[in-house]
């Protein structure tokens, strides 16, 4: 009898992960931040605990599962709409070599060596630092290289696009990267027709000087 309790358990409880799982959302596993592992590893030791252990209520086990799954969604929700949920939930990516440049005080604040960079560069075929204009770090880890060869130098700030504009929220930071004011953005934006920064969703700039707008879609 406990066998077909264990078998049926073992059934029930995959059902209700791949439901689960697939109500967070998709992301390919090596996209998923730190707080998405947390979730799943969370819910997969909870459910190996309710089938090793079929004379405990199932109840007990599926409880919390649904419980993070509501957490998880109202996360979710919460990022879509405000900046800051979404950079304490998910922080922010780090510019590690910028311009050719490796930028250690990054690199010490995110705890990553330059072994690690050496290592997550010869990954992507490329031998020489020299070879980098800009690496990211992003929020999963991995680290996004732009070479050098593959753009156009220039006598500008930036060499590829640079988000001017989230969620209707001006990044300050990047601006200032591109030697660039507020009051210029919104000049540049008023000649293109946008007058309302809450009404953009996302604005970028490229190497040519070019902005890139994208309007919220209930604004158009």
């Amino acid at each position: 009898m406990e066998i077909w309790t264990v078998i049926l358990r073992t059934l029930f409880l995959y059902l209700l992960i791949v439901i689960i799982f697939r109500l967070m959302g998709k992301r390919e596993i090596g996209e998923l931040s730190l707080l998405d592992l947390v979730v799943f590893i969370m819910i997969g030791e909870m459910a190996v605990v309710a089938i090793e252990k079929p004379d405990k209520p199932l109840l007990i086990a599926v409880l919390p599962m649904i419980l993070l799954l509501l957490i998880q969604l109202t996360l979710s929700i919460f990022s879509l709409k405000s900046q800051k949920v979404r950079d304490a939930v998910d922080g922010q990516p780090s510019l590690i070599i910028d311009q050719g440049q490796i930028n250690e005080e990054e690199m010490r604040r995110q705890r990553y060596n330059i072994d690690d960079l050496l290592t997550q560069l010869r990954e992507k075929d490329i031998k020489n630092v020299a070879d980098v204009e800009f690496a990211i770090l992003e929020t999963t880890g991995k680290l996004s290289v732009f070479e050098k060869d593959k753009y156009n130098q220039t006598d500008q700030a930036f060499n590829l696009p640079f988000p001017l504009i989230k969620d209707g929220k001006v990044q300050e930071d990047q601006l200032k990267r591109i030697h660039k004011t507020n009051l210029w953005l919104r000049q540049e934006l008023r000649k293109l027709g946008h007058k309302e920064l809450k009404n953009i969703t996302y604005c970028s700039i490229d190497d040519n000087g070019k902005l890139f707008v994208d309007v919220k879609d209930d604004k158009k």
